[in-house]
């Protein structure tokens, strides 16, 4: 995942998603974690109990101070992989590494993503062949490399974040949407191979939520439609939302300890829509 800044203001503070310890025991591999909705769910996972495996660039000395910050409040195991999501053979040695290191890998979260915003016919074949790659190429791959230890233990949870644009499509998306479509196909067909064991795999749907990643789209879109990005988050990226309000990271934090409660075990191959009544119209 492209390298954003890491910190979050007020996260030290807010209240936890999950009950402290629900998750004890537990190893957690979240791809695209150094900044955005990764970060968050890496965060909520670890407070819940779960020696966690980050992922993602950016500037190595602060990558490494949110790394011993967040194993110092938490206290559990936290490490971090420079692996990149186009390299098939670097998400191997990931998926290796973190069960090498905690001993097991029980939760999997497939957050990175990259966005490009352009017509169809502008779309340069080198963007779409990398947002392939990363925002939906690099799931199969950890879960191809996942899925055996989880088989050999009984018990798994994966978990993929997709997008409201995996339901829906926008224009100047091709590629994004695309690849987000095809999460929700790759969630569908990986729980009904597992569904008779307890491992499950669900796709996460969020609408439009401030990250670094949709700053980056509000600049973009605001360079295609020619407006300010006052308007463009007005007319352009809240216009699809009905509350009308960016999705809270906590929110989705939330669903993520949900759904790898013993209370969730029956909720496989879904995609859950958390998108302030965007694909409700």
């Amino acid at each position: 995942m492209p390298a954003h800044s890491t910190a979050q203001p007020g996260a030290a503070e807010r209240e936890p998603s999950a009950p402290p310890g629900t998750l004890k025991g537990r190893a957690a591999l979240v791809t695209g974690s150094t900044s955005g909705i990764g970060l968050g769910i890496a965060r909520g996972l670890a407070e819940a109990g779960a020696n966690v495996m980050l992922n993602g660039f950016g500037d190595a000395a602060a990558i490494e101070q949110l790394r011993a910050d967040l194993a110092a409040r938490t206290g559990v195991q936290v490490h971090h992989s420079f692996a990149d999501m186009t390299r098939p053979q670097d998400i191997e040695a990931l998926v290796q590494e973190t069960q090498t290191r905690f001993g097991s890998l029980d939760i999997l979260v497939n957050n990175a993503g990259i966005q490009f915003v352009s017509p169809v016919d502008e779309f340069p074949g080198e963007k779409w062949e990398q947002i392939i790659a990363i925002n939906l190429s690099s799931n199969f791959y950890t879960i191809k490399a996942a899925l055996p230890g989880m088989k050999q233990r009984n018990w798994g949870r994966v978990i993929n974040v997709a997008s409201a644009h995996g339901l829906v499509a926008s224009p100047f998306k091709s590629a994004y949407v695309a690849a987000k479509h095809g999460v929700l196909g790759l969630t569908k067909s990986v729980a009904l191979e597992v569904v008779e064991t307890a491992i499950t795999c669900n796709a996460i749907c969020p609408g439009y939520v401030r990250t670094p990643l949709v700053e980056g789209q509000i600049t973009d879109q605001a360079r295609v439609h020619n407006k300010s990005e006052a308007d463009v988050i007005r007319d352009v990226i809240l216009a699809a939302q009905p509350n009308k309000r960016f999705v809270e990271i906590d929110e989705l934090v939330g669903l993520v300890c949900f759904l790898c409660s013993s209370a969730a075990a029956s909720i496989t191959g879904s995609a859950l829509p958390v998108d302030g009544g965007w694909t409700a119209r």
